[in-house]
């Protein structure tokens, strides 16, 4: 049986064609990767940069400048940071500044989410959008307000008021969220707990609050990275040396005339060090917590 030419001829322009198609598919993926490659050296060559700084010395930096190749490596400048720097007590101010509210601003806007998303009552939308606007709201409008405030109430220079400025502003955000969350969990199971006579309380507590989960260990990821790296209120609401965070902390590396920038640098990546573990420990709640809600 043979065939026929007109048959033999589609056959090969298909094949033409087919060819030409997968060569395209190649070479964008080739381009695709290209780029991101391209792109990703370029958004971490300030993390590398310092990487190389925090491991050159001071000398090196002052005769060959910051872009030329360490002439001498050496690991002492996170040490000195450590110790000299007071790099682990600027650390330790902001674990006690942080966990503090961290957890009361998951307590409270998840109290208040439940009471939004679950109950009916007039004030409901307007106290909704109370929340919502208070997020809107530029914090820099608020520094001279807040910091007259706290002086007056005596909580100027203390972690207490840090705490609460903390707590106060990253409770709207938190509640918008959460509530969304709730408002999608079903309404039968917390018919069906009343009925059996449970408190509200305790419909919060032992089924609202574990059914949330996934949200919270988003949120508290976020969270923790916000107020961890909180600068600016720490420079208003904090004097005392001996009581800054990490952030604040770092500025008093810095001299006068002279700057020992390896130092800095250095302090600088000890302090990013919680917040990456912190996120590579819940990177898989907070992954999922993103994408609750999708559809396959």
């Amino acid at each position: 049986m043979t065939i026929p030419d007109e048959a033999l001829d589609h056959t090969y322009a298909d094949n033409a064609v087919s060819g030409k198609k997968k060569s395209a598919i190649k070479w964008q993926r080739l381009a695709i990767y290209a780029f991101l490659i391209i792109f990703t050296l370029i958004y971490m060559s300030p993390f590398f940069s310092a990487v190389i700084t925090s491991v050159r010395t001071m000398d090196d930096i002052s005769v060959n400048g910051f872009w030329s190749i360490p002439q001498e490596i050496t690991f002492q400048n996170y040490i000195d940071a450590w110790t000299q720097g007071n790099v682990n007590r600027y650390l330790l101010n902001s674990f006690i500044i942080t966990i503090p509210a961290l957890v009361g601003t998951i307590f409270l806007s998840s109290m208040s989410a439940f009471a939004l998303a679950r109950y009916r009552f007039r004030l409901n939308r307007p106290v909704f959008f109370m929340y919502v606007a208070g997020t809107m709201l530029p914090f820099q409008i608020l520094l001279l307000p807040v910091f007259l405030m706290m002086n007056k109430i005596g909580l100027y220079n203390t972690y207490q008021g840090l705490i609460l400025i903390h707590i106060a502003f990253q409770l709207g955000f938190c509640t918008f969220v959460l509530r969304n969350f709730m408002r999608t969990l079903p309404g039968e199971i917390f018919d069906a707990a009343r009925i059996d006579g449970a408190s509200e309380f305790g419909i919060y507590w032992r089924i609202a609050l574990p059914l949330t989960i996934p949200a919270i260990a988003a949120i508290a990821v976020l969270e923790f990275t916000w107020i961890f790296n909180d600068y600016i209120w720490a420079l208003i609401l904090i004097q005392d040396d001996k009581l800054k965070p990490v952030t604040a902390g770092l500025g008093s590396l810095q001299g006068q005339f002279v700057t020992n920038w390896p130092l800095v640098v250095s302090g600088a990546l000890l302090a990013a060090v919680p917040t990456l573990v912190v996120f590579f420990l819940l990177q898989r709640y907070f992954i999922g917590g993103l994408t609750l809600g999708s559809t396959k």
